[in-house]
């Protein structure tokens, strides 16, 4: 089963950047061969749902990671599913109305969760999720932090390989671009929720190691996608194009730039709501 809906923003961080024990663990871990996929993940998770009772978050955290090589430095981006499914659920409620929210996940089976993930925050104040996740969209904000040069598509193999559409770059990187995007939305618009949500952003990305690598990876939409949709995809390249439009003044073209983003994702937003 292929589950089409989620996209990730992601960081890995070099091993050097865990605590001893924990990077001892990971680097026996980069060393399998087989390591579990976003999809595994998502299958594990609609498999605890359809449980009896459903459980809503794990019982115990994940060990698995997501690995990655940068310039010959193995790099590790921590599941943390226990972690992520708090802080997800702590959104359900402004997502869902009260009777489908109730049905899929009873108040008695939230309410442990929270009270759970609460006794937790108190032992370990300072924890993140090195994973976000979007449904159904991959947020514009996320596209400030890369360049058009950094993407990354290959369309499906014959031997039933998936297709990918990323982005990666340099945590600097990442962050230089956000920092120059604030600054210009600031001085062209009144703060909103867009200057807000980059304001989000970075103060997530200084959490992390400064020779991090950070990731935008389309993930299970590219199953929901037709094969020229994520061809003729450069998201990116649009807000970079709205960003330099805005910062030198030209409100038409940033206009426009915004226009084909957001006609873009509309379509891929309906589908959430396709019989």
């Amino acid at each position: 089963m292929l589950v089409p809906y989620a996209s990730y923003l992601r960081v890995y961080e070099p091993l050097a950047a865990f605590p001893e024990a924990e990077r001892a663990h990971w680097a026996r871990y980069a060393g399998r061969a087989l390591i579990p996929t976003a999809q595994d993940e998502l299958r594990r998770s609609l498999a605890d749902l359809a449980a009896t009772p459903p459980v809503g978050v794990p019982a115990h955290e994940s060990a698995d990671a997501f690995v990655a090589e940068v310039d010959g430095v193995v790099c590790v981006c921590p599941w943390r599913t226990r972690l992520r499914g708090w802080l997800a659920l702590e959104e359900q409620p402004d997502m869902f109305p009260g009777p489908v929210l109730d049905a899929a996940l009873p108040p008695v089976v939230r309410g442990q969760a929270l009270a759970d993930h609460e006794r937790w925050s108190q032992r370990n104040p300072d924890a993140r999720p090195w994973i976000r996740t979007a449904v159904w969209q991959v947020p514009v904000r996320w596209f400030v932090l890369f360049a058009d040069e950094e993407r990354e598509h290959r369309e499906a193999g014959e031997d039933g390989e998936p297709p990918v559409l990323r982005y990666r770059t340099p945590m600097v990187q990442a962050r230089r671009r956000l920092a120059r995007a604030l600054k210009t939305l600031r001085e062209a618009v009144d703060e909103g929720p867009l200057t807000e949500s980059l304001v989000d952003v970075g103060r997530w990305l200084e959490e992390f190691h400064p020779r991090a690598l950070v990731e935008l990876d389309y993930g299970g939409l590219v199953h929901a996608l037709s094969a020229k949709h994520l061809a003729e995809d450069r998201s990116a390249a649009d807000v970079a194009e709205g960003v330099s439009a805005l910062q030198a003044g030209d409100s038409d073209g940033a206009g426009e730039a915004y226009a084909r983003l957001a006609e873009r994702w509309k379509s891929v937003r309906d589908r959430q709501f396709a019989n």
